[in-house]
């Protein structure tokens, strides 16, 4: 259990002051994030800050990815808003702690491999689609609180300066300095410029008020029988997948930034302990936060000792700061999170695009407009993969081809270059000449590979049309894996298979 659950990595070096302030900037971030969230999934505000708490407090110090930042998603939120308003939040608390418990599962039988799935254009249109999606999450900022229409006059140039001014700290201090964070510079300017001269405009607390109490320990009231089961357990399972694909892959984008490497395994545990912890503290469960991760990371964080202090942060917000924090303009937080956009967007592929395959072109494009109109980053992505893996097989198929010559002795041999698998059974069955061949016949696949049940039947099916007009068939040159398929296939397939004396048999 150690391998999963320790606390700290003790080799790491840890600049404290860019930690704590860094994770001070976090926790305000997530504020604002966490309660539209709640909203979004038919909540109580505090149902998303009391996730946003414990996921980041849990996955900060268990995770397999320092820096890296979880809380309430609104992944999560899409999932469970359907079983929030036909059930109540009780079935939510519920199904949180039982994708908890498979995330978990899911960790322990080590599947946080399977990311390594993904292709780069998948990731590609992953991380561009996300990145506007944060920028169009900010748009409704310049609406009118209940969103009836656009602010206009005063109010709207108001946020309009004082967005830009947030976005030209952030990206101007570091120009100058990198001793304290850009970001929460930004953000105390404006807080300061807000109330000196009393600007009137919109602030957190115009949104809810964030004041509680430390989260309390709650069994879900929920009917123990088969029943409950049927009804949050589909919802269990996509917020455990959502959940796991986008922690894995905010983990491999924080992997490529920072240049280090987390793990994957470990981070799926401490996503699902999350979870469970998460569903008995009366929160509404979550995953890793790439807004947020990425503004951890750009402001010099890499230690689990940001993410602590910016879920500690939060519960001090809550419990003592609620008053403080309700006044922070919600303009400093649109122009930050504006600013992790731009940052998260990855502009080099504009550039590529003309050197770029057009099938790798399609899947970025697809994966961008779904992830856009749906806001479901784990139905994009795995969509992506879809049809990348489809891609992959159509274009090995046609890698497959035949070189054919008869020896000095009469044989015909047939030397296959390329995989044979269900995609290229087809191709491979046109080679042969079965009524013109001479009586015996060699297929050699030295550079070939029986992959697939699929090939073991075409090669099944050409054998036999060999012996329906009494010709006999020789294989040759198969390596172990291939050999052990045909074995286990004996009663499809029977036909000598021979080898060179010099040839020594390929291992995988």
């Amino acid at each position: 259990m150690t391998n999963y659950f320790n606390f700290f990595d003790l080799k790491q070096k840890v600049n404290y002051k860019t930690e704590i302030l860094s994770g001070l900037t976090v926790a305000m971030a997530l504020v604002p994030e966490a309660i539209a969230f709640a909203f979004m999934a038919d909540l109580s505000p505090l149902v998303g800050l009391y996730a946003a708490f414990s996921m980041g407090l849990i996955t900060s110090i268990f995770g397999g990815r320092p820096g890296m930042i979880s809380g309430a998603t609104g992944a999560v939120a899409v999932v469970i808003v359907a079983l929030a308003k036909t059930h109540g939040v009780e079935y939510i608390f519920a199904t949180v702690i039982l994708a908890g418990l498979i995330q978990m599962t899911a960790g322990f039988l080590k599947l946080g491999k399977f990311i390594r799935l993904v292709p780069q254009p998948v990731m590609f249109g992953f991380v561009n689609g996300l990145a506007i999606v944060i920028f169009m999450s900010q748009i409704v900022q310049f609406k009118v609180l209940d969103q009836s229409s656009w602010l206009s006059g005063s109010p709207l140039w108001t946020m309009v300066g004082l967005v830009l001014l947030t976005m030209v700290i952030i990206w101007g201090l570091p120009k100058l300095t990198k001793a304290v964070p850009a970001s929460l510079v930004a953000i105390l300017t404006v807080f300061a410029l807000v109330a000196l001269f009393d600007i009137s405009t919109t602030t957190v607390g115009d949104l809810a008020s964030i004041k509680g109490t430390f989260p309390p320990f709650h069994i879900p009231m929920v009917p123990l029988n088969f029943e409950m089961l049927t009804v949050i357990f589909p919802y269990a399972l996509i917020v455990a997948g959502v959940g796991l694909i986008e922690s894995l892959l905010t983990l491999n984008l924080v992997d490529e930034i920072t240049e280090t490497k987390g793990r994957s395994n470990k981070e799926a545990v401490a996503q699902g302990l999350a979870n469970v912890v998460t569903g008995f503290f009366s929160g509404m469960g979550g995953c890793a936060m790439i807004g947020q991760s990425l503004i951890n990371i750009s402001n010099g964080a890499r230690a689990r000792l940001s993410g602590i202090v910016a879920s500690l942060m939060l519960l001090i917000f809550i419990m003592y700061g609620s008053s403080l924090i309700e006044q922070v303009p919600m303009a400093a937080l649109t122009g930050l999170m504006i600013m992790v956009a731009i940052g998260t967007f990855e502009w080099a592929t504009l550039r590529m695009v003309n050197k770029m395959p057009k099938h790798d072109i399609f899947i970025g494009i697809v994966v961008i407009v779904i992830t856009v109109l749906l806001h479901n980053l784990a139905l994009a992505v795995l969509i992506g993969v879809i049809i990348s893996a489809l891609v992959f097989a159509w274009e090995s198929a046609k890698r497959i081809r035949a070189k054919k010559y008869l020896d000095a002795s009469g044989k015909k041999h047939y030397e296959i270059y390329g995989p044979l698998f269900f995609g290229s059974t087809t191709a491979f069955a046109e080679k042969f000449d079965v009524l013109n061949d001479p009586p015996e016949v060699i297929i050699d696949f030295k550079e070939s590979k029986i992959a697939d049940m699929s090939a073991i039947d075409a090669v099944n099916k050409i054998t036999g049309r060999y012996a329906k007009v009494n010709k006999k068939v020789h294989l040759r040159h198969l390596s172990a894996d291939c050999r052990q398929l045909l074995q286990n296939a004996d009663k499809i397939i029977e036909v000598n298979i021979i080898e060179d004396p010099t040839y020594k048999v390929a291992e995988d």
